[in-house]
C-alpha cells in the first residue's frame, strides 16, 4: 500500500472531540467547526477551526480536476501525506457577496469563541490583529470585530504578509521597538500593554485558489482560522524578536495583492507599507511578486518552497537565537533554554530541514508538526499550532514562535508566558 493510499489514523477535524459544528446559512449551507482551547495556568486561550467540506488525499483530486476543468496530470500530482497533510477544507463556488458573508460569519464566530476561551466578554477586548493573505474585504478585520461585539474604540490591525501574517501581528502587539512604528504616529505595542488583545490569522484560501488554475496551490492550501487571546506584558511578555524580508525575485511563490499597496519596490528599504486605514485601523501590507497573468497565485512545487524558505529561515532563527542567548547572559540565567517552538506549517519537509540545519549549527530546537487536518492554511497555521501546543505550556515558559511567508517575510520572536 502506497503512502498516499494508506489509511490515516487522524480523524477529520469535524469528527474530533470538542469541535463545535455550526452551519453557515449561505448557499446550500457551509459547515464551520471550531475548537476552543484554554490554559488557566498561563492565562491564555483561543479558538481555531475550518469551514467547508473536508477532502482527504484520495478525494481531493476529483475536486481539483473540477476546478481545473481537466484531468490532473500524473506529473502534477503531489504525494501529500509525507508533507504532513491528510485533509483540506474547501467550499463550493459562491457569488462574491456569498463569499463575503461566509467569511464574515467565520470571523465573528472565531473572535467570539476566542474571547470566551479566555473568559472575556467581547466588550472587554481592546485590540484585534488579524493576518490575512487574501482579504475578502479591505476592512475585513473591522467588520468581523464589529459583528463580534468588540468596541469601535478597540484597535484593529489588518496584516497582509502572507503566511507570516499572524506572527507579524503578534510581533506588532508585543515589541515596541519595531521599525515599522517609525512615521506611523502610534506605537501599538505600548498602547496595548496590559490590555485584552485577540491575535491570529483567518484564511479563506479555498476562495483564493479556486480560480488559480495552479495544481500545486489547489493541492496544498485550504481554509483555516486561529486566534489567541493575550494580555501583552502580563500573560505574554516579549523577550527578543527579529523581522526580516527578502524579495522573491523569481516569483517562486507569486501572489496577487488583494489589498492596497502602491506596488512600488524599494531596493534599500522595507517593502512593507504601513498606514492608518481608518479610525483606529492600521494596515500593514507587504509587497508581493504578483503573477504576470493576473491569477491569484502561481507557485513552484514543494521543493521550490524548500529552497525559498529554508536557507533564509535558518539564518533568521539563528540570529534570533543568538540574541536570546545574549539576553539570558545579561539577565544572569545563561543556562536557560527555550521550552517550546511553534512554527508555521508550510509543509513537513520545510520544517524538518529547518530543524536539521539548526541542530547542525548547534541550536537545539525541535519543530513539532501538529497540523495534519487542514493543509497549508497560511497565517492561520501558527496560531492553530500555538493552541494545539498550549495545554503543554507552563507558567514562565519561554516559547519561540517562527513565522514566514510569501514575499518573502519573516517574523521570529521569543516570548515568556505569565505566572
Amino acid at each position: 500500500m502506497s503512502e498516499e493510499t494508506a489509511i490515516t489514523t487522524i480523524q477529520p477535524f469535524f469528527n474530533q472531540s470538542g469541535v463545535e459544528l455550526i452551519e453557515i446559512p449561505v448557499g446550500k449551507g457551509v459547515p464551520l467547526g471550531i475548537q476552543q482551547v484554554s490554559n488557566p495556568q498561563v492565562g491564555i486561550g483561543g479558538a481555531y477551526g475550518t469551514w467547508g467540506e473536508g477532502y482527504d488525499n484520495q478525494a481531493l483530486p476529483a475536486l481539483i480536476e473540477h476546478r481545473l476543468g481537466a484531468p490532473l496530470q500524473e506529473q502534477d500530482r503531489i504525494t501529500l501525506s509525507p508533507l504532513g497533510f491528510d485533509y483540506r477544507h474547501h467550499i463550493a463556488e459562491l457569488s462574491p457577496q456569498e463569499h463575503l458573508e461566509v467569511e464574515l460569519r467565520v470571523g465573528e464566530n472565531i473572535l467570539r469563541q476566542a474571547a470566551q476561551a479566555c473568559g472575556w466578554e467581547p466588550g472587554e477586548v481592546q485590540g484585534v490583529l488579524i493576518g490575512n493573505s487574501c482579504p475578502v474585504a479591505e476592512d475585513y478585520t473591522v467588520q468581523i470585530a464589529r459583528r463580534a461585539g468588540i468596541p469601535e474604540s478597540a484597535w484593529k490591525v489588518s496584516m497582509h504578509k502572507a503566511c507570516d501574517g499572524s506572527v507579524g501581528s503578534l510581533h506588532l502587539a508585543l515589541n515596541p521597538g519595531l521599525e515599522i512604528y517609525n512615521g506611523l504616529g502610534i506605537n501599538l505595542a505600548r498602547e496595548l500593554e496590559g490590555k485584552k488583545v485577540l491575535v491570529g490569522g483567518i484564511e479563506g484560501l479555498s476562495r483564493f485558489v479556486a480560480f488559480s488554475q495552479d495544481a500545486n496551490a489547489l493541492q496544498l492550501f485550504g481554509n483555516g482560522a486561529g486566534v489567541i487571546g493575550v494580555i501583552p506584558g502580563e500573560t505574554m511578555q516579549f523577550l527578543v524578536g527579529k523581522t526580516h524580508e527578502v524579495f522573491d525575485e523569481d516569483g517562486v511563490l507569486a501572489v496577487h495583492m488583494y489589498y492596497p499597496h502602491s506596488g512600488q519596490r524599494h531596493m534599500q528599504q522595507t517593502n512593507v507599507e504601513t498606514s492608518l486605514a481608518g479610525t483606529r485601523h492600521i494596515r500593514v501590507a507587504g509587497l508581493m511578486n504578483e503573477p504576470v497573468d493576473g491569477r491569484p497565485v502561481v507557485m513552484a512545487g514543494p521543493m521550490g518552497m524548500v529552497k525559498l524558505f529554508v536557507r533564509t529561515g535558518v539564518q533568521v532563527v539563528s540570529d534570533l537565537y543568538r540574541s536570546y542567548r545574549e539576553l539570558m547572559e545579561r539577565t544572569g540565567t545563561p543556562d536557560r533554554q527555550i521550552d517550546m517552538v511553534v512554527v508555521h506549517h508550510a509543509n513537513l519537509k520545510i520544517n524538518k530541514l529547518l530543524e536539521k540545519h539548526l541542530q547542525n549549527a548547534g541550536i537545539p530546537l525541535e519543530m513539532p508538526w501538529v497540523l495534519s487536518e487542514f493543509g497549508n492554511v497560511s497565517a492561520a497555521s501558527n496560531m492553530i499550532a500555538f493552541l494545539r501546543q498550549l495545554p503543554g505550556m507552563k507558567p514562565r515558559d519561554h516559547i519561540l514562535i517562527d513565522g514566514f511567508g510569501a514575499g518573502t517575510y519573516y517574523d521570529v520572536l521569543v516570548v515568556a508566558l505569565g505566572e
